[in-house]
C-alpha cells in the first residue's frame, strides 16, 4: 500500500497472555488494540477499534511464541495499512539502574535477563517477547517502559526493607509496580480534576495481579508490592505478603528444595485459588460463594486485606481525599468495592449502593469527605506516550522500514 500510516505497536504480555495496541504515530490516537488471554489454555482474542467495536475469536495458542506469530500475521494482514515504525513494551521489572524509558539494545537485553529472579512470572515472556519482534521488524526501534518508573521516588522509610544495608546495594530494596497503570489514572485526574490530583490518592489497581499505591501532590509515598510483584495483596494466584517465617517453614519442613517448586507455589498456586481449592477468578467466586464456604472465605479475606491495605495507606498520606478503582475487578465488581469500604467511613470513605451498581465514575455519596471513583486503566497509551518522548529525545528521525 502506498502511503501506510505510521504507527507505534504496544506491547504488554505476561505468562499468559498478550495484550497490544496501535497509536498513530504523530498524534498518539489509538487506531485498534488486542489481547490474547489464556495462552496455553482455551485461547481467546478480543479486538476492538477505535470506536468500540468489538470482535472476539476462540483458538487454540499453544504458548507465548504460537501468540506472538499470531499477532504477527494479524499485523501484516489485517492491520495492512498501517506501518509500525517504533515499538513499545511494558517491562515489570528494570532493577536500580532501569526506571526511565529507554531504547532496548543487546546491552539492555542482557541486563534483563539478570533481573528475572526479580520478576520471574513477567520477564521472561517480554525478553521472548522483544527478540520475536526484533527477529520480525529488523531496524524498527524498541523502547523499554518500566513499571517501577512511578515509585522510584518513594521516600526512604517506604523504599527500603530492615535488612542489612549491603542488600539495598545488591538491589534487593522495595520498587513496587503497576506504575505505568497508576501514572494514567493519576493522568487523568490532572485532566479531569485537578483539585483531587493536587491531594492524596489511594489508587486500587485490582485484576488478577492487584496492589495499590498511595500518591501525594503526583508523588508515590507507598504502595503494596515490593522487590517483587509477588508482594502486597491477596492475588488471583500469588499469595500477597508473607511472614518470611513461613518460606523458612516451608523450606525445612515441608521440603521445598527448589526455587521452581517455591515460585510455582507462591505465584501460581496461592491467592484466591488456593483459599477456594480452585477458582481464581473473582467472578466465579461470587457465583459460588453462597454454596462453597471456600469461595466465600477466598472473597472475605481479598477484602479484608484490600480494606487493611487502603487504611494503612491512608495513614501514610495522613488521609486522603480521593480512592480510585481501577483494574478488572475494580471496575466490574461493584459488590467487592462495596465490602471493601465498609467500616472505613472514619477514614471519610463511604459508598452509595445506588452509585456503585449503575456504573457511575463516582459512587460515593454527596458532600463525602473522600471522593471515591471507578476508572479505567490504560496502560498501553501511557507506553505510547513514553515511546514517542524516547525516540523525540533521542532525535530519532529515521525509523527504518516497516515489515508490516
Amino acid at each position: 500500500m502506498d502511503n501506510p500510516v505510521p504507527v507505534i505497536l504496544t506491547i504488554n504480555c505476561g505468562s499468559s497472555s498478550l495484550k497490544f495496541a496501535l497509536f498513530d504515530l504523530s498524534s498518539v490516537k489509538l487506531i485498534s488494540q488486542g489481547n490474547i488471554q489464556d495462552i496455553g489454555r482455551d485461547s481467546s482474542i478480543r479486538l476492538m477499534d477505535a470506536m468500540g467495536h468489538e470482535e472476539r475469536v476462540d483458538q487454540p495458542m499453544a504458548d507465548l511464541d504460537a501468540a506472538i506469530q499470531f499477532l504477527l500475521q494479524l499485523l501484516k494482514e489485517s492491520y495492512s495499512p498501517y506501518a509500525v515504525y517504533a515499538i513499545g513494551h511494558r517491562i515489570v521489572q528494570g532493577g536500580k539502574e532501569h526506571y526511565l524509558p529507554e531504547l532496548i539494545t543487546a546491552n539492555l537485553l542482557q541486563t534483563f535477563e539478570t533481573l528475572i529472579p526479580l520478576a520471574p512470572g513477567h520477564l521472561p515472556a517480554e525478553i521472548t517477547a522483544i527478540r520475536a519482534f526484533e527477529d520480525a521488524y529488523p531496524g524498527i526501534p524498541q523502547v523499554a517502559c518500566f513499571d517501577t518508573a512511578f515509585h522510584k521516588d518513594m521516600p526512604f522509610a517506604a523504599r527500603h526493607f530492615a535488612l542489612p544495608r549491603h542488600l539495598w546495594d545488591d538491589g534487593v530494596i522495595r520498587y513496587g509496580f503497576h506504575g505505568l497503570s497508576y501514572e494514567y489514572i493519576y493522568q487523568q485526574l490532572k485532566q479531569f480534576a485537578p483539585q483531587e490530583a493536587n491531594g492524596s490518592i489511594v489508587i486500587a489497581h485490582l485484576g488478577n495481579g492487584a496492589s495499590m499505591a498511595v500518591v501525594k501532590n503526583g508523588r508515590s509515598l507507598d504502595t503494596t508490592m515490593g522487590l517483587t510483584p509477588t508482594g502486597g495483596l491477596v492475588m488471583s494466584t500469588r499469595s500477597g505478603d508473607l511472614d518470611p517465617g513461613v518460606i523458612l517453614y516451608l523450606l525445612k519442613e515441608k521440603h521445598f528444595i527448589s526455587e521452581r517448586a517455591l515460585n510455582e507455589l507462591l505465584n501460581t498456586q496461592s491467592g484466591l485459588k488456593g483459599i477456594s481449592g480452585g477458582a481464581s477468578d473473582i467472578r466465579t467466586l461470587l457465583e459460588q460463594e453462597n454454596k462453597d464456604p471456600r469461595a466465600a472465605e477466598a472473597i472475605q479475606l481479598f477484602c479484608y486485606q484490600a480494606k487493611k491495605y487502603i487504611g494503612a495507606l491512608t495513614a501514610a498520606a495522613g488521609g486522603i481525599n480521593t480512592l480510585v478503582f481501577t483494574g478488572g475487578i475494580g471496575i466490574h465488581a461493584p459488590v467487592i468495592r462495596e465490602r471493601i469500604c465498609e467500616g472505613l467511613e472514619y477514614l471519610g470513605i463511604a459508598v452509595d449502593p445506588f452509585l456503585n451498581d449503575d456504573k457511575n465514575d463516582i459512587i460515593s455519596p454527596s458532600g463525602s469527605r473522600v471522593t471515591v471513583r471507578v476508572m479505567a486503566t490504560n496502560e498501553e497509551r501511557i507506553i505510547a506516550q513514553h515511546t514517542q518522548e524516547c525516540l523525540q529525545s533521542h532525535k530519532t528521525t529515521q525509523y527504518g522500514n516497516s515489515h508490516t
